[in-house]
């Protein structure tokens, strides 16, 4: 990395890769509270909410980790200022596109949240697509190498 490239890189370069890997790490743990419930814990969960759950596939979890830990690994990668940021984030994206569009394809989630059910997987969507192209400008501004 040259040190025109450094100097070029904004300040927010950083703030926004540790953002990224908060939030990431919170997506990480979501995952592995929604993978370790126990029969107990599913039955406890509100009607609707407990019907999307056990109608869940657990290619659809896959899909969640993937997602998760695809993003926490961009966030490390970005953070640590390398290139293989890029990869890491469109796994995450790809990932996220196929969970949400499968969540509401294969379980009750639309009949059971109807449209505000689109507000969380919408906002975590953008998210990751926000990601991946930061990190393809931050690839080619060459302030990851």
């Amino acid at each position: 990395m040259n040190a025109t490239a450094l100097s070029a890189r904004p300040k927010s370069f950083t703030i926004i890769a540790i953002a990224a890997l908060l939030w990431n790490l919170i997506g990480t743990a979501m995952f592995y509270l929604q993978v370790s419930m126990t029969p107990e814990q599913i039955a406890a969960l509100p009607p609707p909410q407990r019907a999307v759950c056990e109608a869940t596939p657990m290619w659809l979890y896959a899909l969640f980790g993937i997602a998760v830990i695809a993003g926490a690994l961009g966030s490390l990668a970005l953070l640590l200022k390398k290139k293989w940021a890029v990869p890491m984030f469109l796994v995450s994206l790809i990932a996220v596109i196929l969970q949400t569009v499968a969540t509401f394809v294969v379980t009750p989630a639309w009949a059971s949240f109807g449209a505000a059910g689109l507000v969380m997987p919408a906002i975590v969507l953008i998210i990751a697509f926000l990601l991946w192209s930061y990190s393809r400008k931050a690839a080619a501004r060459g302030w990851i190498a």
